[in-house]
């Protein structure tokens, strides 16, 4: 197999994996009226509290659509802004106690669809595919 090959066979694979999340995702968003972007923003702020705008440059979307995604989550009481402390012209955005409530939630629906696959791999595998799919998830240096 070449180099070539084998990265259209990782992609492939990845590529597969990534519709089955998706797809778990979406109708775990849908039974909760949330769409899966929002949930990528329940996702990201599980342990983080960014900028606004660095938020929808991660999304890649742009600042409005991201203050309408964030407009209705506020209003639903799962998010909230808050001046940054270090920079006042900047705006972090959080979850709140019900938002983490709500993630926590279904963080736990997800991994109950999810881990039977996962189960599929014995511990060391696991622990082996974890670490070869880091430098994938880190950003750019």
């Amino acid at each position: 197999m070449t180099s070539e090959d084998s990265v259209d066979t990782l992609l492939d694979a990845l590529v597969r994996y990534t519709f089955q999340v998706t797809g778990v995702l979406t109708r775990i968003g849908a039974a909760n009226d949330l769409s899966l972007t929002q949930l990528r923003v329940f996702g990201i702020l599980r342990d983080r509290r960014p900028r606004v705008t660095e938020l929808a440059a991660y999304l890649g979307l742009d600042k409005s659509t991201m203050s309408g995604l964030i407009d209705r989550a506020e209003r639903r009481g799962l998010l909230a802004r808050e001046k940054n402390p270090t920079d006042r012209r900047a705006v972090d955005v959080f979850l709140t106690p019900a938002g983490h409530e709500l993630t926590r939630r279904l963080y736990g629906e997800a991994r109950d669809f999810l881990a039977p696959d996962l189960d599929r791999l014995r511990p060391d595998q696991r622990e082996q595919l974890t670490a070869l799919l880091r430098p994938l998830l880190e950003p750019d240096s």
